[in-house]
């Protein structure tokens, strides 16, 4: 098994490499890949230093899997190049996530789209991953009208300079700047451009993916997204409006027995998901569960994840090993022999 990391020395590259290792993924030969600039640099993968190879490198390599996190314009360029060469790509960009010819995968939710055939496989944006992980169990047994969802985005979600910008500014320092505003003591209800109908992209993303992964377009979504002065995990409010009534006891217990979620909701003793608790977990946390006294069949839920693991490096694991685990790389190893 030849597995490829493509922006290795990222921040997202740099804990799939470690969600890898934690997860005991079998890799026969590792493959760190970085732009031109990264060349040569040094990788550890389970104790071992490799060098960092260019994407035109890795292709001639042909892995059997290569795990995209260098962004759409990478992903767009090299992508179809990998697959070319019989590999499967799993891409945490945005850049094949609306394709039509391309599945968008949560594997908790839908990871039996997949086939041998598919060669390019999207990861959803990371708010995205977390709150249908959270509503598809329920979906399933009351089939949901209409989503509201809220973000509280950490500034990880921005990669590297996100987290450096709130670093200098808590210490004072000067540094470069990867939002319009300062972002420590303050909140920036702005992630990603703004687009023509006055929502960002960010937004947008939750609306059209959410779509797209449940299957279905029945399903109205709106979104806030906002980035907030944290340095890891992501938290959403979500009003989720359904067709069925349902009672707390059974969304408590279908929750709780649904796979990748962990339900914490004992508001009495304080306790509820918070992002400093979910770090390093790959679950998504649950809670503050309680009926929308405003409108029927409405449920308002807390959903909180670490965005770098479960939101980008976990999911796209998930993917590869649900592929192993179902022998749906057989193809790519006859082809690259």
């Amino acid at each position: 098994m030849r597995v490829a990391v493509v922006g290795a020395t990222g921040l997202v590259g740099r804990t799939i490499i470690k969600v890898l290792e934690e997860r005991n993924f079998k890799v026969d030969e590792f493959i760190p890949v970085a732009s031109e600039r990264s060349k040569g640099m040094e990788v550890v993968f389970k104790g071992k230093a490799y060098k960092v190879i260019t994407p035109a490198e890795a292709v001639a390599l042909k892995p059997d899997i290569a795990l995209f996190s260098a962004g759409g314009t990478t992903s767009l360029e090299w992508a179809p190049k990998f697959a070319e060469a019989g590999t499967t790509v799993i891409d945490n960009s945005s850049a094949w996530r609306m394709d039509k010819t391309k599945k968008l995968v949560v594997p908790e939710v839908n990871a039996h789209v997949l086939t041998a055939s598919d060669k390019i496989i999207a990861n959803p944006n990371c708010s995205t991953i977390q709150m249908v992980v959270a509503l598809n169990p329920l979906h399933i047994k009351y089939h949901i009208k209409r989503i509201v969802v809220s973000t509280y985005q950490s500034v990880s979600g921005t990669g590297q300079k996100g987290v450096a910008q709130l670093m200098n500014e808590r210490d004072g320092k000067a540094g470069d700047k990867a939002y319009p505003h300062s972002i420590d003591m303050n909140i920036l209800p702005h992630i990603d451009v703004f687009l023509d109908n006055g929502y960002t992209k960010e937004e947008m993303k939750m609306v059209n993916e959410t779509k797209k992964i449940m299957g279905t377009d029945t399903i109205q979504v709106t979104a806030t997204t906002v980035r907030v002065p944290v340095t890891g995990g992501h938290s959403e409010a979500v009003n989720v409006e359904f067709a069925k009534d349902f009672t707390i006891d059974e969304v408590n217990k279908i929750l709780s027995k649904s796979e990748g979620i962990i339900l914490i909701d004992n508001p009495k003793n304080n306790e509820y998901p918070m992002p400093k608790d979910v770090e390093g977990k790959d679950e998504v946390f649950v809670g503050r569960i309680r009926r929308d006294e405003s409108q029927a069949n409405t449920l308002n839920m807390w959903v909180v994840a670490d965005n770098l693991r479960k939101g980008a490096a976990t999911n796209a694991v998930q993917i590869a090993e649900y592929l192993v685990a179902h022998k749906l790389l057989k193809e790519n190893a006859v082809l690259s022999k």
